[in-house]
């Protein structure tokens, strides 16, 4: 396994809308939605945020959850698992508007140290 091999990456990018009734949301998300997600099949890590805001303008999203894989198959594998079909299926249960998905290889770069 190459080192670039062994650092691979792959994320899973949730952008949930604003929803109608926000402390529901956070109460759910947090109580019963994250505990279900932790438990989906080779994820490595997982964060999840209520402080989204645009720069300059307001943000168009109310929660923003990012999961970390070790490749594409490895996400496809959790999400097509019982667990990742649970958790899909439990998404009506706290949010009303649309979320946007999307998942992405990470490629890291050397990041130049000052100070």
């Amino acid at each position: 396994m190459t080192s670039r091999e062994a650092d691979s990456m792959h994320k899973l990018l949730v952008l949930h809308a604003i929803p109608k009734d926000p402390e529901h949301f956070r109460k759910y998300y947090r109580e019963t939605h994250m505990p279900l997600a932790a438990q989906l099949p080779g994820l490595r890590g997982a964060r999840y945020s209520f402080a989204v805001s645009g720069l300059g303008e307001p943000a168009p999203f109310f929660c923003v959850y990012e999961a970390d894989f070790a490749d594409e198959a490895a996400m496809k594998r959790a999400l097509a698992s019982p667990m990742g079909q649970k958790v899909v299926a439990d998404v009506p249960n706290f949010t009303t508007g649309p979320a946007r998905v999307i998942h992405y290889e990470v490629e890291d770069f050397p990041v130049a140290r000052t100070g």
